[in-house]
């Protein structure tokens, strides 16, 4: 579908042609404009990307308009004036040649130079382009425009938690005006859809009428232009095989011209089936709104009953009864409107929708003959379908396909909840299904191993220092040694010179990224503040571990009192009430024993086991689905950050508060003897913000930047951003 762009994108018309009349393929001018946003050369990478979004518009605008005057040009013959197999075929054949010709002068090449790759569609399709685009309007000073592109991202990627961010701090910037926050790419479809259902739902019938007729026109003009847009090439549903003999084969094994036309057509068909749930999602959504042009029909019905226009409430009665024939409190409207209009007044459905219905109903004829007989699937996306309409043979197939994609969706819905992981390089090593329960998820790459040898030689220079247990015999085992050094002790150390500030430092910074992971893959929106922050070790004690039987860590829930007999978990104190996710960040594996396992809830059946190294973050629920233990470590030391979050602020660790305060002090300490070390330099920059970067979606991201809060608009040169 043409993508409905500024004023300021449709300029570009003359300048994304290389000669006159000829349309630059948008996959070129993207790739160009990627590789000056790579080089910095901020002027051509923003002229190159508006270019490509306009070459896309501008492909879409001229494959609508020549299928459609083509589709007048070389109509079909409506009688058999000549044998059908030649009437037909020379329509086809004028209509291929008419649609060359025009698709040729529209774009002043051949069409043929505008195929482009999956992954470049589907870049265009979720809007990939803007993502580099404001930041290239960033470094030229041009906040309004990058304020926009940011914006018109973030619509399509709500759940990208970098450009949440990013947003945020261009609201926070002295200068940008609120209406530059823009969709560039806004259709007037979702606006007065969702206008019309709010003036109805507050009673407003008059303003819902007009609003909800306009997005019904806008609706169903969309379909019209995604079902021209299905005429396109054929798809391979499978991937071409690469071995010489099976490509051998696989010509050898070609269609002839009648299945050949049949397999395009049906594609075509399902194409365009599809198209309701296209223009039913709204940008950024995975799942559509359900009966879309029918809900349309129900809500009209309605509000021209109660704003008193019983001829138009009638009118949409009867459309919405073409859809579902036998609704019962729909046909009683019917009823008694007929009743009130009086029986010499004519009732009829509108006649697009008459058309609509009965364009639907003869494709889907159509497609379910092709899959009875000539196989393949169709995942009807209608539910107003006729049961009658669907072969006897098909409907159990029909239903379990339905209930699969209703499960992928809500599996989706799930995985989209959780949003993108605020750190590049981090991988899920198993989540909920794989450990075999529910709210649990192990990551991996968290940490270098640099950062985990930094923090263990934090633990050794704290040593008997440290507070928790202080090194004595752990109180869940006598064969162990249990230390542990809170964030505040750790800085209280680096403060007296005990140990060095940078390891306090990535203490904070370590177990702050952790947070932001476990926050944004189990409750992204919802701030998870920290409970309580514990470096700890557990060493084996020597010459006591054999014959040993115990844990090292009894079986229990961090929120809940475990009772294995009655099967439950009291959440009530002693237990920490107020903790509702907990996470492990290892640091070493040069042990032996100390792994983690999950069990049921009689504390002996295990799930799940983790086995510790080196970056590797456990993130779980804290209740009474997620009862843990570890195993005895029997020789060498197991070193983790242990952490424990909570949706109470009231519960939030003070100790961290401050030591994050303790840092302050420090960093502005050393900020104050650097400015006298450099007295007389110029500091022009220093307040200037970082820029943003694009999501770790784009292919190209050795660094990453971001907008600062501060209030001044001039860029500094780009400058690696902190991994935390």
């Amino acid at each position: 579908m043409a993508s409905l762009l500024l004023p300021l994108l449709l300029a570009l018309a003359a300048a994304t042609a290389t000669s006159a009349g000829r349309l630059v393929p948008y996959d070129l001018l993207y790739a160009d404009g990627v590789r000056a946003y790579l080089a910095r050369e901020w002027p051509r990478a923003a002229e190159l990307l508006q270019r490509s979004l306009h070459s896309y518009a501008g492909l879409q605008e001229a494959r609508s308009a020549c299928r459609h005057a083509c589709r007048a040009e070389a109509a079909f013959a409506q009688g058999p004036a000549a044998p059908w197999e030649a009437v037909f075929f020379e329509r086809v054949l004028q209509r291929a040649d008419c649609l060359q010709h025009c698709l040729g002068r529209r774009l002043g090449g051949p069409p043929s130079a505008h195929r482009v790759s999956h992954a470049i569609q589907r870049d265009f399709e979720q809007r990939e382009p803007y993502n580099y685009l404001q930041v290239a309007f960033f470094q030229l000073k041009k906040l309004d425009q990058a304020v926009s592109a940011a914006h018109t991202f973030f619509v399509a990627n709500p759940q990208h938690l970098q450009m949440r961010e990013d947003i945020e701090k261009y609201r926070r910037m002295s200068g940008v005006k609120a209406d530059s926050f823009r969709d560039l790419e806004a259709t007037p479809l979702w606006e007065a859809y969702e206008a019309g259902v709010q003036h109805y739902n507050a009673d407003e019938y008059l303003e819902a009428v007009a609003r909800l007729e306009e997005s019904l026109g806008e609706a169903l003009s969309a379909l019209e232009e995604c079902r021209t847009l299905c005429e396109g090439p054929w798809e391979e549903e499978e991937e071409q095989e690469k071995d010489e003999d099976q490509e051998e084969e696989k010509e050898d094994m070609q269609p002839g011209l009648y299945e050949a036309i049949a397999a395009h057509y049906v594609q075509v068909l399902k194409c365009r089936q599809q198209c309701v749930i296209e223009i039913a999602t709204k940008p950024g959504r995975i799942s559509a709104t359900e009966d879309f042009i029918p809900s349309h029909l129900d809500l009209l019905q309605f509000a021209y009953d109660q704003g008193g226009n019983k001829t138009l409430a009638a009118e949409c009665a009867a459309s919405y009864l073409l859809f579902y024939p036998m609704d019962e409190p729909m046909l009683e409207k019917m009823n008694q409107y007929r009743t009130e209009l009086g029986k010499n007044k004519a009732v009829k459905a509108r006649e697009n929708i008459q058309h609509y219905v009965q364009r639907s109903l003869m494709e889907k004829r159509l497609i379910y003959y092709a899959v009875e007989h000539l196989g393949g699937t169709f995942n009807d996306p209608d539910l107003w379908t006729p049961d009658e309409l669907i072969p006897e043979s098909l409907k159990e197939q029909q239903r379990e396909d339905q209930e699969k994609q209703k499960q992928e969706t809500l599996d989706m819905e799930e995985r989209e909840k959780r949003g993108p992981l605020p750190f590049e390089g981090i991988t899920v090593t198993m989540d909920s299904q794989q450990m075999n329960g529910t709210q649990r998820v192990v990551f991996d790459q968290v940490l270098t191993e640099s950062e985990c040898r930094d923090l263990l030689r934090l633990t050794k220079a704290a040593g008997g220092t440290g507070d928790g247990f202080r090194g004595r015999r752990s109180p869940h085992t006598p064969h162990e040694r249990f230390e542990g050094l809170t964030v505040l002790k750790a800085m209280k150390l680096a403060q007296n010179g005990d140990v060095d500030w940078k390891d306090a430092k990535l203490l904070l910074q370590a177990s702050e990224k952790s947070r932001k992971i476990t926050e944004s893959y189990f409750t992204p929106g919802k701030k998870l503040h920290f409970s309580f922050t514990h470096l700890v070790c557990r060493t084996a004690v020597e010459g006591e571990q054999e014959g040993r039987m115990d844990l090292s860590h009894p079986v229990h829930a961090d929120n809940c009192l475990l009772d294995p007999e009655g099967n439950e978990c009291w959440r009530e104190p002693p237990a920490y009430v107020y903790r509702d996710y907990s996470g492990i960040l290892y640091l070493n594996d040069d042990f032996q024993g100390g792994g983690l396992f999950f069990t049921e809830l009689d504390t002996v059946t295990v799930t799940a086991k983790v086995r510790p190294k080196c970056g590797r973050l456990v993130a779980f629920s804290s209740g009474k689905e997620n009862p843990h233990g570890v195993w005895a470590v029997r020789s060498g030391r197991r070193c983790a950050v242990a952490l424990w979050y909570t949706h109470s602020q009231e519960h939030a660790e003070q100790e961290r508060v401050k030591a994050e305060e303790l840092m302050e002090k420090k960093a502005a300490k050393q900020y104050k003897l650097d400015g006298q070390l450099h007295q007389g330099e110029d500091h022009g920059s220093s307040s200037s913000q970082e820029s943003p970067m694009p999501s770790d979606r784009a292919r190209t991201t050795g660094r990453r930047h971001k907008p600062s809060s501060q209030g001044t608009q001039h860029p500094k040169e780009l400058r690696p951003r902190d991994e935390f």
